[in-house]
């Protein structure tokens, strides 16, 4: 695989998105039929929804976890040397951040970053808010920065330019899930997980008003 960092272009990105499908369970990704309430086979309705069915579950723990040491794999190749500095986007990313790193088998560092463009609702508001700004050294280092979900991409093109004034070696993007519909991203996602339906996700990270994080598979509302 072609190392990070090095200069980007259109024939490039065509192997990587080509190599990614090749990769992806794209089915999981095909919106399908409303599905009966998440839960344990045997154990009726998941009771961590709190007595709310979900439409359907999109992406299974199993899933989840198979395609993040896909990525683990992917990135470990990208960068065969310099620092790497693993940049969560909290609060969505944490428990793919968690799952991510142990997957990448190479030296590297962790921290986070808040920012945000949901407020309780169920759609980007448009406007970004920076409320944590990590106060690690990014000058000379790859940066790795990584999102639960593409959506408007507004997020990631604020951030993005805030990273890139603190000039580092590299500077690139891992979203567990890619809606393909952002309109404000100035270059593409490097690492994505899942081309995600245009439904409203919750789980594994993903919430709705904070409520869902902690559901181990993902699911729309």
């Amino acid at each position: 695989m072609r190392a990070c960092g090095g200069l980007r272009g259109p024939q490039q990105d065509a192997v990587s998105a080509a190599g990614r499908d090749a990769e992806s369970p794209r089915s999981a990704s095909t919106p399908g039929p409303a599905a009966a309430p998440a839960a344990a086979p045997g154990t009726g309705p998941d009771p961590r929804l709190g007595g709310r069915a979900l439409r359907r579950v999109v992406y299974t723990a199993d899933v989840i976890a198979r395609r993040v040491r896909e990525l683990g794999a992917e990135i470990t190749d990208c960068y065969p040397d310099g620092e790497l500095l693993v940049f969560g986007l909290l609060k969505g990313s944490v428990i793919f951040v968690s799952d991510l790193v142990r997957a990448i088998e190479r030296p590297l560092q962790v921290d986070f970053v808040v920012a945000s463009s949901y407020g309780m609702g169920t759609e980007s508001s448009g406007t970004v808010h920076l409320a944590y700004d990590a106060a690690t050294r990014l000058e000379g280092r790859h940066i790795l920065v990584v999102e639960d979900i593409v959506d408007s991409g507004r997020t990631l093109a604020r951030l993005s330019s805030v990273l890139r004034g603190r000039q580092p070696r590299s500077l690139e993007v891992c979203a567990l899930l890619h809606k393909r519909i952002a309109t404000a991203l100035l270059e593409p996602v490097r690492f994505v997980g899942f081309d995600a339906p245009s439904e409203f996700l919750v789980g594994y990270g993903l919430d709705h008003a904070e409520n869902y994080r902690h559901l181990p598979y993902i699911g729309s509302i």
